[in-house]
């Protein structure tokens, strides 16, 4: 195993990658610059496009460009014209929350968090974009939302409550889009006070980074610790297979300069993970 930090731009928050298999590019976001990027590993081709407003999720769309969590809601992004236009948005949106992380299931829903602003109040839910153009919300009673994430039958749903130091999972019906027995699947105190981004192998194992942790752990379905990684940052923010085998891990991280703390010299890298002898699963792009 090898880990390396990648030739990209240093990051505030960077987080939310997305792999795309058809275009083998890796996208991510970083929150508080307010940006998207496009990296393409095999030519080393990075792009930028900026967004009005606090970002904290991205996916691609099927039929093109992509859509943004922004505060009041989702939005799409022209990757062409770089033009940001309303979607979906809350009615009326909740100055004290903002959006958080995101995934799309295989259904083509996009499903994302919601968090208190100052990560204190449980006021945050769990809520899903349907291929239709509506929000539903799936769970309430979120501080800091993060990391959702499915099994690779799609039976289960998996999103944190990073501030409950809690990854919980959900029985998910994949045709409804329902969710439902929330129960706790892993605790994080022992390893870090904030599990943050995941993502699913082909095993059906879970790869989560446990921010203030300093580590990304292999968890299996049973949520049993299979491997514990240290990270050259004590602040991994996610985590995402890439690449044509969909066999190394992309790592963003947090430059905590932002909380008026002293960035030690790994933070807000991006790095990569080598030879972990396991596979990732294809990133579905939203229907609607």
């Amino acid at each position: 195993m090898k880990i390396t930090r990648l030739p990209l731009p240093r990051c505030s928050v960077g987080e939310g990658p997305v792999w795309d298999k058809g275009e083998q590019a890796l996208y991510y976001i970083d929150i508080l610059e307010k940006r998207v990027f496009r990296w393409d590993p095999a030519s080393g081709d990075h792009q930028g496009w900026s967004v009005p407003a606090m970002i904290g999720s991205m996916a691609l769309r099927e039929q093109g460009g992509a859509i943004v969590s922004l505060p009041d809601g989702i939005h799409t992004l022209d990757l062409t014209s770089g033009e940001v236009t309303p979607f979906a948005l809350f009615s009326p949106p909740d100055p004290a929350t903002q959006l958080a992380d995101g995934k799309v299931d295989r259904a083509g829903r996009f499903l994302f968090g919601t968090s208190h602003r100052q990560a204190k109040e449980p006021i945050g839910g769990l809520y899903s974009l349907g291929i239709e153009g509506r929000i539903a919300q799936l769970d309430d009673g979120v501080i800091l939302g993060n990391g959702p994430c499915f099994s690779p039958d799609n039976r289960t749903l998996y999103h944190a409550d990073s501030m409950r130091q809690a990854i919980y999972a959900y029985d998910y019906d994949l045709a409804t889009g329902a969710a439902s027995n929330r129960r706790v699947f892993f605790d994080t105190t022992d390893y870090g006070p904030i599990p943050d981004g995941a993502t699913i192998d082909a095993d059906g194992d879970m790869w989560v980074a446990i921010c203030e942790g300093g580590v990304v752990l292999r968890l299996s379905p049973e949520g049993e610790v299979k491997q514990v990684i240290e990270m050259p940052t004590k602040l991994p923010a996610s985590c995402m297979f890439f690449g044509p085998d969909l066999d190394r891990l992309f790592v963003p991280s947090i430059d905590p300069s932002f909380l008026g703390r002293d960035p030690a010299e790994g933070d807000g890298w991006c790095y990569v993970i080598d030879g972990l002898g396991v596979r990732g699963l294809p990133e579905p792009r939203y229907r609607g």
